[in-house]
């Protein structure tokens, strides 16, 4: 169960909504706090794929790893983040097409730090819940403008 979710309804397909989700690289347009990603390794980037991804808070930035777990064209695009061997997120985007062509994005985040470093990290990185609240909501809002403007 994730401990953050959030929808919007987008007027573009599925399919062409998951194309640019699962385009990490270009996160840092949609997200507030990714600033890039970069693939480890060779196209084609599927589940197992692993990732570089860059991060910024005000002053504070930092890099994390990542791995893609499920990848399936217009339906679902996940990921798992660590920050070295300590595992902190998972990240997920849900598409659902309805009837008229049009699709709805739903993004959740699962907190995966371990709860004993929960209080320490929030002292250096915020409080998640929030933070990844807005975040949320501007990574969907700039991905809907992306996608109904035609971006790709």
């Amino acid at each position: 169960m994730p401990d953050l979710s959030e929808s919007i309804a987008v007027s573009a397909p599925a399919a062409d909504l998951y194309a640019l989700i699962s385009d990490l690289p270009r996160m840092g347009e949609w997200s507030p706090e990714c600033t890039r990603v970069t693939w480890r390794g060779r196209p084609p980037y599927a589940a197992g794929s692993r990732f570089i991804g860059h991060n910024r808070i005000g002053a504070i930035r930092w890099i994390s790893q990542g791995v893609v777990t499920e990848a399936e064209p217009g339906r679902r695009f996940t990921f798992h983040i660590y920050f070295g061997p300590l595992p902190v997120a998972d990240w997920s985007y849900e598409l659902a097409a309805t009837p008229d062509g049009a699709c709805t994005v739903t993004e959740s985040w699962t907190d995966r730090r371990p709860r004993a470093l929960r209080h320490a990290l929030s002292a250096v990185y915020g409080q998640r819940v929030p933070l990844n609240q807005q975040g949320i909501h501007t990574t969907l809002a700039n991905l809907k403008t992306a996608a109904e403007s035609g971006v790709r």
